[in-house]
């Protein structure tokens, strides 16, 4: 175990948690959007 504390370790983790939540974010507006276009497909056929 180390005894001094690594701010590289958190500067890390912090870019980890950052691009796994714009990730995510991405996804989810991405399927988001295409649900919404295909509402809008299914309700123009009607």
């Amino acid at each position: 175990m180390r005894e001094a504390l690594d701010q590289w370790d958190f500067v890390i983790a912090a870019y980890a948690v950052g691009i796994t939540g714009t990730l995510a974010m991405i996804v989810w507006s991405w399927r988001a959007m295409t649900a919404a276009e295909h509402r809008r497909q299914e309700a123009r056929r009607k």
